[in-house]
């Protein structure tokens, strides 16, 4: 079986999460899997080996998870994007719209140099708002956005339309 279809078969759909009406896709059973984990870090692994990247931006808070494997595997260094008021020293901001209201992400200011190759990733790519205002967080840096890696794209919401001019790659697709 190929890792796309031991993700279907793995990720665990959870109904009326966090309210009623929405579908969650759950990968919490891909982190307790210590294989099929371990395949996920190698594919994105394999993938960005050769591109010569000085930073993962993950983003809060199954970002941290896959980012912070991914920067070991790479040899490079991590940058979390966390929620408003939760990073303790100075910090840029980017908001972005919710179906009801706005957020807000920030990132340390010194947390990218000018010119450095950047993978922003995050477990799910839904509408594309918080990885997007991820991404405006790095082009204020001057970072240079190599990619936007998931593990899972919910097709049906286009964020990829959101991200439009960025690359972007994901593992399972629904």
């Amino acid at each position: 079986m190929d890792l796309t279809q031991l993700l279907k078969k793995t990720i665990r759909d959870v109904p009326d999460f966090p309210k009623p009406g929405i579908l969650f896709k759950d990968i919490t059973p891909v982190l307790q899997d210590r294989k099929l984990f371990a395949e996920v870090i190698d594919a994105f692994g394999e993938r960005y080996l050769d591109k010569k990247i000085d930073a993962i931006v993950g983003v809060e808070s199954r970002g941290f998870l896959f980012g912070a494997a991914l920067a070991y595997r790479l040899g490079c260094g991590l940058v979390p994007v966390r929620k408003s008021g939760k990073l303790p020293y100075k910090t840029i901001q980017a908001s972005y719209d919710l179906e009801y209201g706005s957020a807000t992400v920030e990132m340390h200011i010194d947390a990218i140099k000018k010119g450095e190759r950047i993978i922003v990733i995050d477990d799910l790519l839904a509408t594309g708002g918080t990885a997007n205002a991820t991404c405006r967080l790095v082009e204020q840096h001057s970072g240079k956005i190599v990619e936007c890696a998931f593990v899972v794209e919910l097709t049906f919401l286009n964020g990829r339309d959101k991200l439009k001019g960025r690359e972007v790659f994901s593992l399972v697709q629904y």
